[in-house]
């Protein structure tokens, strides 16, 4: 993308530079030389970087769709009574990002994140659904449909709420989503579960072990295969698995989907599957992407990563979020086979330079639709946008 815009800006500078058919100055000559040079070097640099690829194992070129992005926006006069607070708020008034999708009877139905204006908490989170027949242009329901209640989750929820969920189908057809509750001091990662989108069952806390109950822990990314425009979660070695994590990334496994257990190293603690590198685009930390898939070549999974504020990667600004790719064995996935040296999405439009957090882009939400791969991401903590994969 980055080397198309250098060619393309490129013929549209040598379209600018005027050749009159009188003999010139030598002033001009010496004017239009450098320009000429310039020129020739942007745009033997936009080809190299055009033939500078991510590796074949990758979804790459994801192209951010200019023309519609962000394609949702806070809303201010969308109420909604909280069970919890007993008061009527604007639910979505602050900001919506970090969205699951999935494809439903041909259509695409968004799960995102979206808060108030609760000054305590810097706003409840609660999970709002949008419907769109064609990926692009969505139309969301008045309501949330999964949110912080009088039940036995609200310790947990309340009061920072229902935070960045997940999806994967089920072999039966049901829905299943991994989301994170916030108390107000810490994350826990939670699951719930349905058949139509609408009614949501709670299921607890992913990580049920005493030991774990109060581990800080989020996005969980389930390994699945794609089946037509179905991202079903699918078992490896007996069971099925989910990566997670938002410093490191780890590993857990489970029978049900429900109950998840931590794979632990030597010492009993959970073992970090991988980490931050050193100098590049994901020096500060590493965290899961949409749900894990199985492909010809590996499990793939598409991670979020973020930049050191100081002595990071040059080529982004402190502190910048970006998303990378990482290729697992399919008989072991806890062994990494490869991963991308680069980043393959950065923040560089204002939706996404500027926001609740500057610099961010945060991908959550992937499907398979009309023959495309449709990612769904949030913005700066602020908005959502969609790019597109052919």
């Amino acid at each position: 993308m980055k080397s198309n815009s250098i060619i393309f800006g490129s013929i549209y500078l040598m379209s600018q530079v005027k050749f009159e058919s009188k003999k010139p100055h030598p002033c001009d000559i010496k004017y239009i030389l450098p320009i000429i040079f310039s020129i020739l070097l942007q745009i033997c640099v936009g080809v190299a970087n055009l033939f500078a690829q991510q590796p074949n194992w990758t979804l790459t070129p994801f192209i951010k769709q200019d023309v519609v992005n962000p394609i949702l926006l806070p809303v201010k006069n969308t109420t909604f009574y909280c069970p919890v607070s007993k008061k009527t708020v604007n639910w979505e008034a602050k900001d919506v990002y970090n969205p699951a999708a999935v494809v439903r009877n041909g259509k695409v139905y968004l799960l995102y994140r979206a808060e108030d204006t609760l000054k305590s908490v810097d706003g409840t989170s609660r999970i709002g659904l949008a419907v769109s027949n064609d990926g692009i242009h969505f139309k969301r329901q008045a309501k949330p449909v999964l949110f912080p209640e009088n039940d036995f989750m609200k310790p947990y929820e309340w009061a920072g709420g229902c935070e960045d969920p997940r999806i994967v189908e089920t072999n039966e057809g049901k829905y299943l989503v991994t989301y994170t509750t916030y108390d107000g001091k810490t994350a826990r990662l939670c699951v719930a579960s349905s058949s139509n989108l609408q009614q949501w069952k709670k299921h607890g806390l992913a990580f049920k072990q005493e030991k774990y109950r109060d581990l800080w822990s989020k996005s969980g990314a389930i390994i699945c295969k794609r089946v037509g425009e179905k991202l079903i979660a699918t078992k490896v070695n007996g069971k099925y698995w989910m990566y997670f994590g938002d410093t490191d990334i780890f590993l857990a496994s489970s029978k049900d989907l429900l109950n998840w257990d931590i794979l632990e190293d030597s010492n009993g603690k959970p073992k970090p599957i991988f980490g931050a590198r050193k100098d590049k685009f994901d020096s500060r930390l590493v965290e899961s992407g949409p749900p894990a898939m199985i492909t010809k070549n590996g499990i793939l999974l598409l991670y979020n990563s973020m930049n050191l504020h100081e002595g990071g990667f040059a080529g982004l600004p402190p502190d910048a979020y970006s998303a990378g790719q990482i290729l697992m064995d399919k008989n072991d996935p806890s062994k990494v086979i490869a991963r991308t040296d680069d980043y393959f999405m950065k923040p560089e439009k204002d939706y996404e330079l500027n926001g609740q957090v500057n610099q961010v882009v945060f991908i959550e939400g992937m499907v398979y639709f009309k023959n495309r791969y449709f990612l769904y991401y949030g913005t700066a903590d602020s908005k959502i946008a969609v790019a597109v994969y052919k």
